[in-house]
């Protein structure tokens, strides 16, 4: 049974990092071989469009073209029970380096046939942990239509859940950096509070899915 958790923030030691390896621990507790991916340790790009994967015969078929740091990553996912990603809110989005890893991972499968219009033969649990500044009240007005987009494209390998954690306390020290100390004080608070209880959430993720596999 493995389990492969893929982190889309360029920071090691960030809030995205902690709850990934919380869901970890959860698998593990479970019997599951687990392994934390930093996308920001590869050097990759997203998809070029060169429409290889969609050429006929089996060479290709289903499989990205584009050789780099992140062709290996995609190999092991073919083979492992459940993936939990990672990402920040950017913008609005997930990270730049999340977006493409998910363009990389998802746009071979696609079919454009007419017959079959996904193509992956395995099944994968997925599950996706958004951290962000925002509160929960921005999060369900501005961010649920993301989350709901990526989590329909993740069923497409199996069944997908999301955990969003909102008010993440972004600074140690407020005063060097331009930004409402008042709006640092509130979210460093909320978060505080919803810590524990977002760890027990993240690894109870984890654990659900290795004892799903297991089953």
């Amino acid at each position: 049974m493995r389990i492969i958790a893929i982190n889309g923030s360029p920071r090691k030691t960030g809030n995205t990092v902690t709850f990934l390896n919380k869901a970890l621990e959860g698998a593990a507790s479970q019997g599951a071989e687990t392994e934390l991916i930093h996308l920001g340790d590869l050097n990759f790009r997203g998809c070029r469009s060169c429409l290889t994967c969609k050429l006929k015969g089996e060479q290709y078929h289903g499989k990205c073209a584009y050789k780099d740091e992140l062709s290996p990553v995609l190999e092991k996912i073919k083979n492992i029970d459940a993936l939990i990603l990672g990402s920040p809110i950017y913008f609005r989005d997930v990270t730049g380096d999340m977006r493409s890893f998910l363009e990389r991972l998802m746009y071979p499968y696609l079919s454009f046939d007419g017959d079959t219009p996904f193509i992956f033969s395995g099944k994968i649990i997925t599950g996706f942990i958004y951290t962000m500044g925002a509160n929960e009240k921005v999060m369900g007005e501005e961010y649920d239509q993301l989350i709901t987009h990526n989590e329909m494209l993740l069923t497409l390998l199996g069944s997908s859940e999301s955990l969003t954690i909102n008010s993440t306390n972004l600074f140690n020290d407020v005063s060097k950096y331009n930004w409402s100390a008042a709006q640092h004080k509130e979210a460093a608070k909320l978060n505080q509070e919803a810590f524990p209880d977002n760890c027990e959430k993240a690894f109870e993720m984890g654990a659900r899915f290795a004892k799903f596999v297991k089953e």
